[in-house]
Formats: C-alpha cells, sequence, structure tokens
C-alpha cells in the first residue's frame, strides 16, 4: 500500500432481487423454545436464510444445537454467528462460543448463504426436540413484510472499501459517514485497517480508535450516544451499528498494511502460533460479532516495502494456509498483495497461486505505481489500467498484474481490481503531458504529495487520460488520479476479464455522497 497514506463468507454469483419480493418464515416449536428459519433473499440460484431461536421460557437457554436436512437441490454454502457443519444433506449448527444465554423472552439470529433455490428445512431438532411437532414443516407460507434490506451486490461481484482507523481524528471521518454517503448500500465487504504483526503475533492498532473513543448522539450511527460503562466503544462497536443497519455487509480486520507488515517476518517462522494469537483477538468475545474474517496486508513476502523479508517463496502461503486452517472454512480469508507485474518482481517473489487455495479472494493493490517519491519524476499516473508509450517502468500497470497472477494459476474470480480514492502529484511541473520533470511533491491536506478525490475534482479537475486513468495540471501542479468516467472503464475492465469484483482505498477519500463508489457499483453492473 501506500507510505503513511496506507491502507461472507460467500463467494458465489447472486443476481438483484426485484421490488416484488417478500420472504417467507418456517417456524417449528420445541416446547417453549422455537426456531425460525426465514427466507431473507431468493434468486433461484442462491439464497439467503436467517434462522431465529427464541426463548419462550422462563428460565435461560445456556446451549443450543439445531439439526435439520435440507433437500435435494438445495445447500448451504456459507454461515456467520454460529457454528454448522455438515454430513451429506444433514446439517448441525451449535452456538458459538462467544454467544451468552438465551434469557427468557429474548431471540438470538444467525444466517446463511446457501446453493440453489430456499427450502424450508426438513427433520428439524433443537436441543433434541422435534422442531415440527412430528410433521413436515410447511414450505409454501403466507408472506411477511419485507425487512429493510438491500439487494445482493451485482453480478455476483464484491464491491470492498478500506475504512482506515485513524481516520477518526484529523480526518474526522467515521463510521456514521459510511451510512450518511449513502456507500453502506453499496459495499458488499469493509475492510478495517489495521491491526499489527508486532512479535509476529495479531495486535490491536490503536485501541483508542478501536474500542475506547465514545461517540456522541450526534456522530454515531444510529443517534445513540455511548455510555461511560458500555462494554464496547469506538468504531467496533459503529460498525456492529452499521451491521446492524445493513445486514448484507461483512466486515475483515486487515493486518499488516505499509507499517506494521514487519511482524509478519516472525510470523512465518511459526504460523500456527500466528494463526492462533489471530484467531483469539479477531474472535474476542467483546466484538466477535463485529468481524466476518480476517485479511493480511503482507508487503511484502519475501520481498522489500518498508522492510524487508526473506522468508522464501512459501512464506505467505504458509500464513494464510495456518489462517485458513484456525478460522476454519465459513469465515472470510483475504489478502492484499503486491501489483508490481515486471518481470522478476514482486509478484515473482511469492507463491501467490498456492496461497490463492487458502483465500476467499486476492487483491493486487494496482495503485501506488508512480508518484513523487520519486521527486524529480517523471510525471506518470499511479494508477494505470494498460501501459502507455513512454511509461516509466515496465510491467507497473494494473492489467500486467492480473496478468501475471492468472497466468500464474489465480482464478481470476479470486482477483479484485484496485482503486484509489485519491491523486498522486508534482510540483515544479512545466509540461500538461505525462512524462514532465518536477522539482518535488505537490502540496496535500495530509500529506505532500497525496491528495483526496473529493478535494482534486474541485481545485485540480482532470483535463486528459492516458492508461485509462486521469490527470491534470494546475499552475505548476500536476496530479493523477480516478475519476467516475475512468472507474466506469476500468470496472468494464473487471467485468471482460471474469475479475470478482473491485476493492479501494480508502472510504475518506470519495465526495460526501459517495461518488466514487457508485460508479463502482454502476460499472460491476
Amino acid at each position: 500500500m501506500k507510505g503513511s497514506l496506507r491502507r461472507t463468507l460467500w463467494v458465489g454469483a447472486v443476481v438483484a432481487l426485484t421490488a416484488t419480493f417478500a420472504p417467507v418464515a418456517t417456524a417449528f416449536g420445541a416446547g417453549s423454545v422455537t426456531t425460525t428459519f426465514t427466507k431473507v433473499q431468493d434468486w433461484g440460484t442462491g439464497h439467503e436464510a436467517r434462522v431465529t431461536i427464541t426463548n419462550g421460557s422462563d428460565a435461560a437457554v445456556s446451549t443450543w444445537r439445531i439439526e435439520f436436512d435440507l433437500p435435494a437441490g438445495s445447500s448451504i454454502s456459507s454461515s456467520w454467528d454460529a457454528d454448522v457443519t455438515r454430513s451429506g444433506n444433514h446439517y448441525v449448527a451449535v452456538k458459538k462460543s462467544w454467544a451468552g444465554p438465551l434469557a427468557p423472552g429474548t431471540s438470538f439470529s444467525w444466517g446463511y448463504n446457501g446453493s440453489g433455490p430456499y427450502a424450508a428445512p426438513l427433520n428439524c431438532t433443537i436441543n433434541g426436540a422435534s422442531c415440527g411437532g412430528g410433521g413436515t414443516p410447511p414450505t409454501t407460507p403466507p408472506p411477511t413484510t419485507p425487512p429493510p434490506t438491500t439487494p445482493p451486490d451485482p453480478g455476483g461481484k464484491k464491491i470492498v472499501g478500506y475504512f482506515a482507523e485513524w481516520g477518526v481524528y484529523a480526518r474526522n471521518y467515521h463510521v456514521k459517514n459510511i451510512h450518511t454517503s449513502g456507500s453502506a448500500s453499496k459495499l458488499t465487504h469493509i475492510l478495517y485497517a489495521f491491526g499489527n504483526t508486532t512479535g509476529g503475533r495479531c495486535a490491536i492498532g490503536d485501541s483508542y480508535a478501536d474500542y475506547e473513543k465514545a461517540y456522541t448522539a450526534a456522530d454515531s450511527v444510529d443517534g445513540v450516544a455511548d455510555t461511560w460503562d458500555q462494554p464496547l466503544r469506538g468504531s467496533f462497536n459503529q460498525l456492529r451499528k452499521l451491521k446492524q443497519m445493513y445486514p448484507h455487509l461483512k466486515v475483515i480486520w486487515s493486518f499488516g498494511g505499509w507499517t506494521w507488515s514487519g511482524g509478519f517476518t516472525q510470523a512465518a517462522q511459526n504460523p500456527t502460533a500466528f494463526a492462533e494469537s489471530c484467531y483469539n483477538l479477531v474472535e474476542d468475545p467483546r466484538w466477535a460479532d463485529v468481524f466476518d474474517g480476517i485479511d493480511v496486508d503482507w508487503e511484502y513476502p519475501n520481498a522489500c516495502g518498508l522492510s524487508c523479508d526473506s522468508s522464501g517463496p512459501n512464506a505467505f502461503k504458509n500464513v494464510v494456509s495456518a489462517l485458513r486452517a484456525r478460522f476454519g472454512s465459513n469465515a472470510l480469508v483475504t489478502a492484499a498483495i503486491t501489483a508490481d507485474g515486471s518481470n522478476g518482481g514482486k509478484i515473482d517473489a511469492t507463491d501467490y497461486a498456492g496461497a490463492a487455495q487458502h483465500l476467499n479472494w486476492i487483491m493486487p493493490m494496482t495503485y501506488d505505481y508512480f508518484g513523487a517519491f520519486n521527486p524529480q519524476g517523471p510525471t506518470a499516473p499511479h494508477s494505470p489500467l494498460t501501459s502507455y508509450p513512454g511509461i516509466p517502468q515496465q510491467g507497473f500497470w494494473s492489467d500486467a498484474a492480473i496478468q501475471k497472477l492468472k497466468g500464474k494459476g489465480v482464478p481470476a474470480n479470486k482477483l479484485l481490481l484496485g482503486v484509489g480514492f485519491y491523486g498522486r502529484g508534482w510540483t515544479g511541473v512545466t509540461q500538461a503531458a505525462p512524462g514532465g520533470t518536477a522539482t518535488g511533491a505537490a502540496p496535500g491536506t495530509y500529506e505532500a504529495g497525496i491528495e483526496d478525490y473529493k478535494v482534486l475534482k474541485n481545485t485540480c479537475p482532470a483535463t486528459g487520460t492516458v492508461g485509462g486513468t486521469a490527470y491534470a495540471k494546475c499552475g505548476s501542479n500536476w496530479w493523477s488520479y480516478d475519476t467516475p468516467a475512468t472507474i466506469n472503464g476500468k470496472m468494464t475492465y473487471a467485468n471482460n476479464q471474469g475479475l470478482g469484483g473491485a476493492f479501494f482505498w480508502e472510504l475518506s477519500g470519495d465526495t460526501g455522497n459517495g461518488e466514487l463508489i457508485g460508479a463502482i457499483k454502476g460499472g460491476l453492473g
């Protein structure tokens, strides 16, 4: 990722629902404890269901175990908030370790995505007692009012955005802004950046921003202020509230980044211990329901970033394999990786194809190719989609990285295309076209040489395109960045290549009405 700017479970194909959809529920009773299966969404080739356990007794239910069968043509492909195992068409769901007892009169819900059309479960039991009262559950109950959920992502494409934990400070960007900008309804996943990797272990990055900061009613997602004695505050609690408002959203905790990747070298010496530490942190009972998995942002395995790693070409594969083994098949395990498509470059240094089998998807960081970290230039767009005459470095464009990864055997649908919601720029430039000389980094609001799209669209509007991205010269400053128009072209490329979707760094760079994320969603549609 970039200097100090740094940056479920289901991967099936879905199509948008029509507005006339009405979910159905199938309820079974087991004494005074009931279990309700609700069809949340059904798009023919797949579906989403919610399972609710309600304790109607006068005593707490310390644990629960639901067993049921699904008819042929319907199966569970992923689940959340319950531990689900399968044997043939028979499923067993048990309470997560972090979920407390079910008090009298309360309910708990877990959910799953399935392949095939929704079908009501058969032979259902809860804690050993019959759920259906000895009969086959009804398969066509009356429709109920649709819940306020958003449709599935377009064409099964993922739209993944980074939320930077430090954005709550100078940038004054909070989880609430994901809601008010309209971005939450367009995203499929949020990457929370970053957790630390110190000492070869997963560790908290910023405890105040993560779970200590008290939010006022005005700054809170749901307009409810934090109290001094509540068990979880900060961005973690705000993300919990956001997920309650947008049930389709999944949140992944990303570890590493440019600054904190050094610990991966030690992690590679004992991947099992590293994975155990990460699992214990991500699944901490205080916030286990917030996160749907873990993301590895190692910059860079067997190569150099802020520090150099020489763990060998199998280190990355070993680390993500250990994470997958510890987190299990239902959790999301993803990775942001280098986009260096040059011969003998960073992609060639690591067995990314071998690692891909353990990952839900891979995000080559197809931005930051060029910038004022070379203060004299030549000026060049930091996120070119394709090559162009005079590009300063061969293999430093998005398509080069995508083709190299595909050529090594990484499935196209496991690759997401990266987009930067910011520009990189130089000053002291006299030439409008790319390839000019410079004297240093252009001034930026938070860091020289970098500026948000929401600022640049007004202060230095794009005047030209090159390599599938945009640039502009304003006075002696030269900037390159993506616009809604160039993003549309990149999404057309992603569709044509059969990619799994797109991701971006990061949410606070967009306009207050989510202009760029709207372009991503529209382009992938």
